[in-house]
């Protein structure tokens, strides 16, 4: 065997159950067989001996992929030693020093790119590298179905007088009005919203418990109806927390309150914001920056800044005549006339 090791970083360890063994699939492009432990994901009773009673979820992923799954025995640690020892390895060689990322999805595109990279290794009493030894097994192995298989965890909560809907132990924002049911699709590390199969909301997903988790862009359309209660909203101090309400967003709501008074003002305020969904967060930041400097607080001239670079100016190109040029005149000339004008007024004096 050829003996490639993939590794994927996810934020739990109770994401979804074979998040490993899709991951290891795509990456080699092939069918593959798992070994696991006995999580309770993938194991809802054990057995006798390596028997194992499934959950109906990780038997849908196993027979859509078409490997053959089998489990340790509990407390025999012996018995994937040689994972502990691709750990190791992996460790030593390619996370020494600690690699920094930005964010999970940037970490687990360096561990990739570190397996790919383990592609070359060499192992003891072996002629041939892993990727080579990989490329001749990948002959004699099934090819992956055409279609992928979707890992959410579906469920349908109903949207509360908060505008959250509660999936699992958490409250998660949704755009909706109160009372609508909504499908929820929990993965790894995102909870997904959807309508009549549309996306209406995303959030990062919380393994904390009886947690809020709001997105100031979900209450808009009440705050433009009730703009005082914004200052003091809670998605905006959760905005604030993380960093995406940056200080120039607080200025520029100043002046407009200076001008526009309380209420206008915030809700000119609340209008701005919503073009970052619009535009995008990182440009509408920096053209806020633009217009402070610029001494502008009108939310259509902001608007029009967000839009500078989408508007077509004519430029003025020189015609040439040609030849009608043989029918040019001079132009005309009052002087004349401003002489029998001067003379008309002289008689009349005289």
């Amino acid at each position: 065997m050829a003996q490639l090791a993939v590794r994927i970083m996810c934020p739990s360890e109770r994401g979804p159950p074979a998040v490993t063994g899709l991951f290891a699939s795509k990456a080699t492009k092939r069918a593959a067989a798992q070994n696991y432990d006995n999580l309770t994901s993938a194991v809802k009773k054990i057995l006798r001996g390596y028997e194992r009673e499934m959950t109906a979820r990780f038997i849908a992923f196993r027979s859509h992929w078409q490997y053959e799954a089998s489990f340790c025995t509990p407390g025999e640690g012996h018995e994937k030693g040689g994972v502990e020892g691709e750990v190791g390895y992996f460790r030593r060689n390619h996370w020494v020093p600690v690699p920094a990322a930005r964010d999970l999805a940037d970490l687990n595109a360096k561990l990739f790119a570190d397996c790919r990279q383990d592609e070359n290794r060499m192992l003891a009493a072996r002629t041939q590298s892993v990727g080579t030894l990989l490329l001749i097994e990948k002959e004699h192995l099934l090819p992956l179905p055409a279609e992928d298989f979707d890992l959410a965890e579906v469920s349908f909560p109903r949207v509360d007088q908060a505008g959250c809907a509660k999936v699992r132990t958490n409250f998660y924002s949704v755009p909706l009005k109160p009372g609508t049911v909504v499908e929820a699709r929990v993965y790894s590390s995102v909870v997904e919203f959807r309508q009549d199969g549309i996306r209406v909301a995303q959030h990062e997903r919380s393994y904390d418990r009886a947690r809020q988790i709001l997105d100031l862009e979900h209450y808009l359309d009440v705050l433009e109806r009730k703009p005082g209660a914004l200052r003091g909203s809670k998605p905006l101090a959760l905005w604030r927390a993380q960093g995406r309400w940056p200080e120039s967003y607080d200025r520029l709501w100043e002046l407009m309150t200076g001008r526009h008074g309380r209420q206008a003002g915030a809700r000119s305020m609340v209008a701005v914001i919503r073009m970052g969904g619009e535009f995008g967060h990182a440009k509408l930041e920096a053209t806020v920056a633009e217009a402070l400097e610029l001494g502008c607080t009108d939310v259509a001239a902001i608007r029009h800044l967000l839009m500078s670079d989408q508007l077509q100016h004519t430029a003025q190109q020189t015609i040439e005549i040609g030849v009608l040029a043989a029918y040019e005149r001079p132009l005309p000339t009052m002087i004349e006339y401003n002489q029998l004008l001067t003379a008309g007024i002289n008689e009349v004096q005289a």
